[in-house]
């Protein structure tokens, strides 16, 4: 597995040879006036998170935290569905 670099032009010209590559298992790199303005992979790759993570772009959190439920967020929820079921009416 290796990558291929297309410009913008490339790709509008041969788009089914980008897809092939990707489906090879390759990662194609476009670019634009020689910088790479994207990068198309295939569906089975990794998240984005995790390809972040894989780069040291980002750092998992140490241990997993459960969000609490505020009570006004749940109050204003309830105010809400009430204002919308007499709307509905």
């Amino acid at each position: 597995m290796g990558g291929v670099e297309l410009t913008v032009t490339q790709l509008r010209k041969d788009l089914t040879r980008a897809l092939e590559a990707v489906k090879a298992g390759d990662e194609v790199v476009i670019t634009e006036r020689g910088a790479p303005i994207a990068r198309l992979g295939g569906v089975e790759s990794s998240t984005l998170l995790a390809q972040l993570e894989a780069d040291g772009v980002l750092t998992p959190p140490a241990q997993s935290r459960a969000v609490p439920r505020l009570p006004e967020a749940e109050a204003a929820k309830d105010a809400l569905s009430s204002l919308l079921g007499r709307l509905r009416r």
